[in-house]
């Protein structure tokens, strides 16, 4: 799907648009605001690029006062606004509207203060997640979550979707990790949630925000935690014979009460795309790869690294070798950083999906995935973080062939349903945005979505805030129990949904 056809906006349209434009250029003067078609484009999707929509304008504040103002006039004027950190988001959930505009937050991109005493940094939302841990570095601390697009998404973007990272399993994603925020409400209250202490006193509204996907409100402030780097990180690469060696290998792994500091595992096509891209030196005939990192005292790693490789010898691994430098080790791990990029050589075009299953039914659920590829005529490579049974299989597919792009997006709609299915969750990273927005009621009944929807309400009870994602139906706020009504009008009237 290449776009969503709109219609030709009428001459009132375009005279509001042309008010709203000059409105916010009064706000975020300069080159704050960008409403010329051809640089609008750059801002027409996200990393999900199937989908595409031009919007509005774009406004680019750089003053926690201008996202203020900027809220309060899109509220008041029921101008719907879409949050956009580095658009690195695989849900479409930067995806414009072309009746709203983009707010995008890249010029908040400083870090404000740098607290050894309490371990945290207090930085803007769109710093990056690696430029994070650059800061800190010298002193020998780190930023634990790492998604694949560290070095380009913002932690701003990264609180939206709950990002999380090969490191995950043992130090948590986004939401174990961030300790305050400073956010932006759409009348333009701005408020603070927790701050450089431990617990946050009430409702936990910092965990309310975490994973919000910009629904809720406008983050311009992040207190994270940062963590003193182990004394010692050794990886081990172990390649079995089938990924259901690999799977129980994993289950076994963690049912010994060992919780390395990543586990993730590959399967045949990725491993392969992974070492004609970058020569990590993995094993071609492996049908799953296991990557095993282990951290903490010298003493501690070298145990656990002699029990693993028993395990993996048990289970009947079919290759085995430990790092025995820094280097090695990162190299061990180069092939699954660019794991995306690779999958790219291989294919024209590719869809990463995102889903959670327990880590017993990672052997299935493989399998009834080779079953899916066989039905839609379709390969797919699978890369994931096995240790928290969070899934990316990359679905590969030629959208210039007639049909592929519907048979992929209907094969991965069938592997989220089986996430669900088995016992898992609709994404553990990536979030609903619109991708998987119409598979909500898989998971949740219409009551459970009726009581997400009025906590949407309860923050944004005009609806402004990045419409279209995550509910499947939209429902006015006076349907829910919480009537809003501006100038004598309820919010949104001839709309069912976005």
């Amino acid at each position: 799907m290449s776009g969503i056809a709109m219609p030709e906006p009428d001459a009132e349209a375009i005279a509001k648009r042309d008010w709203l434009i000059d409105a916010l250029r009064g706000i975020v003067p300069g080159e704050g605001v960008i409403s010329t078609p051809e640089e609008l484009r750059a801002y027409e999707c996200d990393a999900l690029s199937t989908y595409r929509q031009v919007p509005m304008a774009v406004v680019l504040p750089e003053t926690v006062e201008q996202v203020s103002k900027v809220l309060a006039l899109c509220d008041r004027e029921r101008i719907k606004v879409v949050p956009r950190g580095a658009g690195t988001s695989l849900s479409g959930g930067a995806l414009p509207v072309t009746d709203g505009i983009v707010l995008g937050m890249g010029k908040f991109n400083r870090i404000l203060d740098i607290d050894w005493a309490n371990r945290c940094v207090v930085t803007q939302p769109g710093v990056t997640n690696l430029g994070i841990t650059r800061a800190v570095e010298h002193e020998g601390f780190y930023y634990a979550p790492d998604p694949s697009s560290q070095i380009a998404c913002t932690i701003g973007g990264n609180i939206g979707e709950n990002s999380g990272g090969v490191h995950c399993l043992k130090y948590g994603l986004t939401t174990n990790n961030v300790l305050g925020l400073e956010m932006v409400l759409t009348n333009g209250d701005v408020i603070r949630l927790g701050g450089r202490h431990l617990d946050a006193e009430g409702y936990d509204l910092l965990g309310l925000m975490t994973g919000s996907e910009g629904l809720l409100g406008v983050v311009t402030e992040v207190t994270v935690r940062i963590l003193q780097k182990p004394e010692t990180l050794r990886a081990v690469l172990m390649g079995f014979p089938s990924v259901e060696a690999g799977g129980d290998c994993v289950a076994t792994i963690i049912a010994r009460g060992i919780i390395p500091g990543g586990l993730e595992m590959m399967d045949h096509p990725a491993i392969n795309a992974a070492e004609d891209f970058c020569n990590a030196g993995y094993p071609r005939d492996a049908q799953a790869l296991l990557i095993c990192e282990l951290d903490g005292p010298q003493a501690e790693v070298d145990h656990l690294i002699d029990t693993v490789t028993d395990i993996a010898r048990d289970l009947g691994a079919t290759y085995l070798k430990v790092s025995q430098s820094e280097e090695e080790r990162l190299g061990f791990w180069a092939g699954r950083k660019n794991a995306f990029p690779a999958v790219g050589r291989i294919s024209p075009d590719y869809i990463c999906m995102d889903g959670t299953i327990p880590r017993s039914e990672l052997a299935h659920v493989l399998r009834r995935m080779q079953q899916m590829s066989a039905k839609y005529g379709l390969r797919v490579a699978n890369v994931f973080h096995a240790g928290d049974g969070n899934l990316h299989p990359l679905i590969l597919f030629d959208a210039n062939k007639p049909g592929e792009l519907d048979n992929a997006e209907a094969f991965g709609a069938d592997i989220l349903k089986l996430c669900v299915e088995v016992g898992g969750v609709l994404t553990g990273e990536h979030g609903v945005g619109i991708e998987k927005r119409d598979l909500m009621p898989e998971m949740f009944t219409e009551d459970d979505l009726n009581q997400q929807a009025r906590v949407k309400c309860a923050f944004d009870p005009t609806q402004i805030l990045n419409p279209g994602k995550m509910f499947p139906k939209l429902h006015r706020c006076a349907e829910l129990g919480r009537m809003h009504v501006h100038k004598g009008q309820m919010p949104f009237p001839e709309l069912e949904r976005f």
